[in-house]
């Protein structure tokens, strides 16, 4: 199947090169002549960002990607193991592919792993998690400076800023693209 320059959008995947790409950015630029699109290509497999340029009318390959719901499972020798709740399938995902991810995936938790055919690329995180606060120094009495933080370590090893009124045993929710704190989470 073929996508022209028209239909492409952010997040569509494609093949190009010998390589699989997922669009991040697309720019419409029009010249005296023509339109071109300048595109920002990311890597599947290696993770890294490249820009294309492509004229209006040029088709490319697109790559059919798929998206499925599993449980991480467990982590060991830099390999993630996640499974399919359906199918009890097992996959297995090697810490390249997802080293930034790692930091806020608990065990039993569920994420979208993007594969091609049979080859798993990575994983896709919620927007944000839960997770609990396993280390972080009392607030200091007295400091009422607006906006003050302190360093807190979550039950994954993330460390992240956290205001000073959480304590260990909160449970927080924590931006997964930045690493920033949300809120608190209230507990039942």
């Amino acid at each position: 199947m073929t996508i022209s320059t028209s239909e492409m959008k952010r997040g569509t995947s494609m093949e190009l090169d010998g390589q699989l790409y997922r669009i991040e950015e697309v720019q419409h630029v029009k010249t005296k002549k023509s339109a071109v699109y300048r595109v920002k290509l990311r890597d599947l497999r290696g993770g890294h960002i490249i820009e294309r340029t492509f004229n209006a009318g040029d088709k490319v390959t697109a790559a059919r990607v798929e998206r499925r719901g599993m449980q991480y499972l467990y982590g060991q020798d830099g390999i993630h193991t996640f499974m399919n709740s359906e199918t009890y399938e097992q996959i297995s995902i090697n810490d390249d592919l997802i080293k930034d991810s790692v930091p806020y995936i608990k065990e039993g938790m569920t994420v979208q792993v993007i594969t091609h055919g049979d080859e798993a690329l990575g994983v896709e995180l919620p927007a944000a998690v839960e997770m609990k606060v396993m280390r972080s120094d009392p607030g200091i009495k007295g400091d009422t400076q607006s906006g003050a933080t302190k360093p807190a370590t979550l039950e994954t090893g993330l460390v992240v800023n956290v205001p000073l009124f959480i304590n260990e045993g909160d449970t927080i929710k924590v931006n997964t693209s930045s690493g920033s704190y949300i809120e608190r989470v209230a507990t039942a």
